[in-house]
């Protein structure tokens, strides 16, 4: 298979990962059939052999002398290194081997250099962010002074742009060491222990005499070969046989990617190969944008969106009053969750107070169940929030592409600390998943050749989106005098803008990024963009212009005597007739305007759901309402579509009322 991909004008490759399980396998000295299980096991002694020599090398070099050196790119010679991790360490001399009396091929330790000297390269950002808090260690370290935190940015490396809550967790772990030890810590090496190595084979460090990948004769599917043992400890080459492993390529890869060697790791009981593949994709563009979504976030409307036009004159205007996604009921589960953990943490501790590090002690049973509980729990979380990641990147994306958007303009996060709103809201503020969504909504823009800036978020909830006039927040659009965060009024007799808070910061948002897309910024290392620094002069240009209200010039005065109309002898119902009811009697019509189709679960959650909602019931006969069985994720997150300035037809006016 070629591995070269032909790139026309206009599109970049671009490489993505794509999940697949591999249920069967065939070795290929016996022909036997190998089934999940067993598979499982041959591929996790392998990973073990791998993860045991990869964490020896890794607590090896674990200080920062040979961070520092691997990390420089140079070896002692002033050779650059290699850009792949086991040539790197390979030139500088730093070798493993496996157990005494243990056989492995040099492709075997290949992966374990890999895995190892990726864990070294990556601990280098955390190294020098380590140092520079330690060596501008402020006299008051729950509050630092604008001096000191102007001294702390410029004592790590790019430091400017880092948010100021890494800086401060960071700062909180050292201060947790000082507490314990009286002192504080040399530097990260002392701070952090040395990581766990993952039982995974990263077979991207291999080549044809460990694994190869081919595409199958049918589409979608592809053939995986590799050597793994056949015993946990093998004692010569015999031990390694080939093992074929037919691969069915999940629906997101395109047909014409080119496929590169999976990872492998076992994910209860079962082996999971994170498929890597290149594709050509349209390219994006980072100046010469006319059209701009605005993504603001917000508590429980988390994503507030929508998109303007930048015009030949240099005038902006809305293209609708877009459109909201709120997610109250995930991010109340996810609160609930939150505390159960909490709650969970504060036993288990009292418990290892209690035990005194006694492993026979009467309450080790019981620690160890609520270990376990913490764990699922834990699941839990991480799974509620990837979903709302993926589903609120789904739906930002979606918004650009109906709207004909070549860029999307992400409030930058870097402002979006929880402090000042109270400990529940500062809480609920910190839980959510901003980071995540971002580096989603880049992965699904990338695929359409969409271009996602985060902008500076200073004062886009401040000032109007179409006088940049300070704005007044009240409570309410009915209650003007109550004050309040949500409604947003202009002061400005000439203007008179009003409307939801969220709603004028997406459009200050994408005016912004539309003025200053000429100052937008790409980095090296990630190719992600950026706009840091807002100027004065364009600024001042990013209004938006409102939208003439079209109103109709038809005179409809009376010029003679009304028609005649007949008298309904029924409300107004349906123009056809209704079908039977699934439940209900054959040939009986549901009382009122009741829906006559598929039954249908009621919502799982109000968008006003709050962090006390009635969880979802497992026993008994009672089914609350706002608690429905199978409703699934979906259920709790509610989006709003956004109104275009040329609104569909309304054809549901003739039924009536749903109620």
């Amino acid at each position: 298979m070629s591995r070269k991909l032909p790139l026309a004008e206009g599109e970049t490759a671009r490489t993505a990962c794509a999940r697949a399980v591999l249920r069967t396998a065939v070795d290929e000295k016996t022909g036997e059939v190998l089934p999940p299980s067993v598979l499982a096991e041959r591929v996790g002694w392998a990973a073990g052999l791998v993860s045991g020599m990869a964490g020896a090398l890794t607590a090896e070099h674990w200080n920062t002398t040979d961070v520092d050196l691997l990390a420089s790119g140079q070896d002692a010679g002033g050779r650059k290194l290699p850009s792949n991790a086991w040539m790197a360490l390979r030139r500088l001399g730093w070798t493993t081997a496996p157990p005494a009396g243990v056989k492995v091929n040099d492709r075997i330790v290949r992966m374990a250099q890999e895995q190892a000297g990726r864990t070294l390269r990556a601990a280098k950002w955390r190294a020098d962010l380590t140092a520079g808090v330690l060596a501008t260690w402020p006299a008051d370290p729950a509050k630092r002074t604008g001096e000191e935190w102007d001294a702390v940015r410029e004592a790590v490396p790019g430091g400017q742009f880092l948010p100021s809550s890494v800086i401060k967790s960071r700062t909180r772990q050292a201060l947790a060491f000082q507490v314990q030890h009286d002192r504080l810590p040399v530097d990260m090496f002392e701070l952090e222990p040395v990581p766990r190595t993952a039982r995974m084979l990263l077979l991207s460090a291999c080549d044809g005499q460990q694994a190869t990948l081919e595409r199958g004769d049918e589409p979608g599917r592809a053939l995986l070969r590799l050597q793994l043992p056949s015993r946990p400890d093998p004692r010569s080459y015999r031990d390694w046989t080939w093992v074929a492993c037919p691969v069915t390529l999940p629906p997101t890869i395109p047909a014409n990617a080119v496929l590169h060697l999976p990872t492998l790791r076992i994910h209860q009981g079962t082996v999971r190969a994170d498929l890597a593949y290149t594709h050509a994709v349209p390219k994006a563009q980072r100046t010469g944008h006319s059209v701009a979504l605005g993504v603001d976030w917000g508590l429980n409307t988390l994503l507030s969106a929508g998109a303007v036009r930048l015009h030949g004159n240099g005038r902006i205007t809305a293209l609708g009053s877009g459109g909201m996604l709120r997610a109250a009921g995930a991010l109340a589960k996810q609160h609930r969750l939150r505390r159960l953990s909490e709650l969970l943490h504060a036993k288990t501790d009292q418990h290892q107070r209690l035990m005194t590090g006694n492993k026979q002690h009467p309450l080790a049973a019981r620690h160890q169940l609520l270990t376990d509980e913490i764990r699922h729990v834990s699941a839990r979380r991480s799974n509620l929030n990837d979903a709302l990641a993926w589903s609120a990147a789904r739906w930002t994306v979606d918004q650009a592409i109906s709207a004909s958007a070549t860029v999307i303009y992400v409030e930058d996060l870097r402002s979006m600390e929880a402090r000042g709103m109270g400990r529940s809201i500062n809480t609920r503020l910190s839980q959510q998943v901003r980071g995540q969504i971002v580096e989603r909504i880049r992965h699904l823009a990338a695929e359409v050749g969409i271009a996602v800036v985060t902008v500076p978020a200073r004062n886009t909830s401040k000032h109007c989106p179409q006088c940049l006039t300070p704005l007044r927040h009240r409570k309410a659009p009915d209650r003007p005098t109550t004050p309040g965060w949500k409604w947003a009024l202009c002061p400005n007799p000439d203007c008179g803008w009003q409307g939801d808070r969220d709603t004028g910061a997406w459009k200050r948002i994408a005016a912004r990024g539309l003025t200053h897309q000429a100052r937008t910024l790409i980095d090296r290392a990630s190719g992600t963009m950026a706009i840091r620094t807002v100027v004065d002069r364009l600024e001042a240009t990013a209004v938006v212009t409102p939208t003439p209200t079209e109103t109709s010039r038809k005179d409809r005065s009376k010029t003679g005597l009304t028609r005649p109309r007949s008298t309904r002898p029924a409300p107004r119902r349906r123009r056809a007739p209704s079908p039977a009811g699934p439940t209900g009697p054959a040939g009986k019509r549901p009382e009122g305007h009741a829906h006559t189709g598929r039954m249908r679960l009621p919502r799982a959650a109000h968008r006003h759901q709050g962090v006390t909602t009635i969880r979802t019931p497992t026993t008994g006969r009672h089914r609350p309402r706002g608690a429905a069985l199978g409703a699934g994720f979906h259920l709790h997150a509610h989006a709003t579509p956004p109104r275009w300035a040329k609104p569909a037809p309304d054809i549901t006016s003739c039924m009536g009322s749903l109620n």
